[in-house]
């Protein structure tokens, strides 16, 4: 059975060089890549690809943001990141995202054409010396499953955005994400992506807590202001 991928990466001539190692083995087709996520998502959903490799750092929406969106709308498909961070920290938020594995650039031919093979069949990739920080990283006191909102209303509202806050007094009213992207004249992807980034700035793990978050901030829930950026 042969092995449908889609490369993800903004550099052209490492993708082009993946691209033509890959498709010298028999059982293995890549059928689409992209510079970019916004791209690479809209592929995604095009080929539907057994295997997404995906780069870590690209300008605009970052791979851990198009990783997100990958996991959600196509969660058959194994995505693998291919990027030159050994940063534990990115490691473990790629693995907790979703991601099926994580590969480091410098990998050689042949061990990437094996985990291509084992991730499509359902195993976790992950380069081996990274598999040590990973380890260390589980190892470490682990947060508390379900945050209190009481402890996210201490989390300065500075350290959300103009939009972010938007989003927020949006989500105290109960409004799914298509209702705030109609509103705020936004792409429904664009709101998934600020919801993620609001849950992650204040330590929450549902809807419903931003709404009980914003109803404790002054203000936060009241009537929107000026809007902010994007």
């Amino acid at each position: 059975m042969t092995i449908r991928i889609l490369l993800i990466d903004d550099h052209t001539l490492f993708r082009s060089g993946v691209s033509a190692l890959l498709q010298r083995q028999p059982d293995l087709e890549v059928v689409g890549e992209a510079s970019d996520g916004v791209e690479g998502v809209k592929r995604a959903k095009q080929h539907v690809p057994d295997v997404i490799l995906l780069d870590l750092n690209m300008p605009g929406l970052s791979g851990l943001e198009t990783l997100q969106l990958l996991v959600e709308d196509l969660p058959d498909t194994a995505v693998v990141m291919l990027t030159v961070s050994e940063d534990a920290d990115e490691l473990t938020a790629a693995m907790r995202a979703g991601a099926r594995g994580f590969l480091l650039k410098s990998i050689d031919a042949d061990a990437l054409v094996a985990a291509i093979r084992k991730a499509a069949s359902g195993q976790p990739v992950i380069t081996e010396h990274m598999t040590a920080k990973l380890v260390e990283q589980m190892r470490k006191p682990a947060q508390p499953s379900a945050p209190s909102v009481q402890s996210a209303a201490r989390t300065s509202a500075d350290a959300l955005t103009a939009r972010e806050r938007e989003i927020v007094r949006e989500l105290a009213r109960g409004a799914s994400n298509k209702e705030i992207a109609r509103t705020l004249d936004l792409a429904e992807s664009t709101v998934k992506i600020h919801v993620r980034n609001i849950l992650r700035k204040l330590n929450l793990s549902s809807r419903v807590q931003v709404a009980i978050y914003a109803v404790g901030q002054d203000g936060m829930a009241g009537a929107t202001g000026e809007r902010g950026g994007n």
